[in-house]
């Protein structure tokens, strides 16, 4: 028994009016350690969900407009279980989210269901959306998933001579194996940070030149960037 294609374009057209996308599959081996479904039994099969560039961008700002409090602290958060909780219950299946416990390993799942690798920022660089995607949700399933596979292309940043990326920051945070996390908080507090990349998104990450038609509406960075704890 498996969850088919048809199953899977139920689950994509209920995740449409959302702005959200099937991102990938994986599927679990026989012996390999894998993340417990609520019933406790060990899922099968994983299937990431999330967003392409700003898709989400409508729906979550028109859900946050019509809440008396904005959404709460982790508006996006909470929006993101409000969607795809249901949908997880129409289709059987156990609901995971990057901000709850257990912690599962969504990057670790991206790069194999997606073949995805992190560039200079940390950030898991796409060869189809660039920097500009993300990770809502997973569902977990207790039956292997029959879906197309994602095509897997070469890593971006092999093909990107400049790397503007690595010289843009204005403190010079971005190295090519290291993140000085420390120098970048310290900047975006001053006046230049919150001029600069906490008016309009980091400023290294919006010099990648792969696939930047993909780039987060300026409201949406500016959402982002304020969630930061600094």
């Amino acid at each position: 028994m498996s969850t088919s294609g048809h199953d899977l374009e139920t689950i994509r057209a209920a995740l449409q009016p959302h702005g959200l996308f099937l991102r990938g599959v994986v599927n679990f081996a026989a012996m390999e350690a894998a993340p417990t479904l609520s019933d406790g039994r060990p899922a099968a099969s994983v299937v990431l969900i999330g967003n392409i560039g700003s898709s989400l961008w409508p729906a979550f700002s028109r859900w946050r407009n019509n809440q008396p409090d904005g959404g709460g602290s982790d508006p996006l958060d909470t929006w993101s279980k409000e969607v795809i909780g249901p949908i997880a219950v129409m289709a059987d299946a156990t609901a995971w989210f990057p901000s709850d416990p257990p912690w599962q390993p969504f990057q670790q799942w991206a790069m194999r269901a997606e073949g995805l690798k992190a560039s200079p920022l940390g950030i898991l660089i796409h060869p189809a959306y660039g920097l500009w995607h993300g990770y809502r949700g997973a569902l977990g399933f207790a039956v292997p998933v029959e879906d197309e596979p994602a095509p897997h292309g070469a890593h971006p940043c092999d093909a990107c001579p400049d790397q503007p990326c690595l010289t843009t920051c204005p403190v010079a945070a971005v190295h090519e194996h290291a993140f000085d996390v420390p120098a970048c908080r310290s900047h975006l507090r001053t006046p230049r940070g919150q001029g600069g990349c906490m008016a309009r998104g980091c400023l290294a990450r919006a010099a990648c030149p792969i696939w930047a038609e993909y780039r987060y509406e300026d409201a949406q960075l500016r959402f982002h960037m304020a969630a930061l704890s600094l």
